[in-house]
């Protein structure tokens, strides 16, 4: 029997599809789904929101101890998350805040176990180095799309790949893809 949070997950894969609406979809889904649950994070950090299903497919694999943070410049999709996460009856708490994550971050208080970066692709290192100091030895950083858009992402891929900070590896889904990076 599918849970709350499935039925949500499922539903906000059609309404993506009829409007095109750039979830991660259920391909990268799972994969982010494995990565919460090898590592058990208490606290997770998204940076972009959208409508709220990364924080769902992250927060359906936590308990009722852990905390999602998320973070999303547009008010309207953010409130959509919000009916959507409220919907999915998770059992982690999700907090959305709304604003711009350069502004944000740095006021966030408290140390995050998981970082989940799917935001403006040519700010990921700008993300990555403000939460830097709040993210633990053994944190897992997961970036999304650095495939199509490495362009973009190349001043954060050549960090996380080329510094003694993290140990990386990309992962292909498509023709896109997902960097996991551990924090040593």
């Amino acid at each position: 029997m599918a849970s709350k949070a499935d039925e949500v997950l499922r539903r906000i894969e059609r309404d993506a599809r009829d409007r095109w609406c750039p979830i991660i979809g259920p391909r990268k889904g799972r994969i982010l789904a494995d990565l919460v649950r090898q590592n058990k994070p208490k606290r997770i950090l998204e940076i972009g929101t959208l409508i709220g299903y990364s924080a769902i497919t992250m927060g359906k694999e936590l308990n009722g101890n852990s905390e999602i943070v998320t973070i999303e410049i547009d008010e309207r999709e953010a409130e959509m998350a919000r009916r959507n996460i409220e919907e999915a009856e998770l059992k982690p708490e999700v907090k959305v805040i709304v604003g711009d994550a350069l502004e944000v971050i740095p006021q966030l208080e408290g140390i995050f176990d998981m970082v989940f970066i799917d935001a403006a692709k040519d700010e990921y290192l700008e993300y990555l180095r403000l939460v830097e100091g709040k993210i633990r030895e053994g944190a897992v950083v997961v970036a999304d799309n650095v495939g199509p858009h490495v362009y973009m992402t190349r001043d954060y891929l050549d960090y996380v790949m080329d510094s003694d900070r993290y140990a990386s590896r990309f992962i292909p889904v498509g023709r896109d893809g997902i960097a996991v990076s551990v924090r040593l």
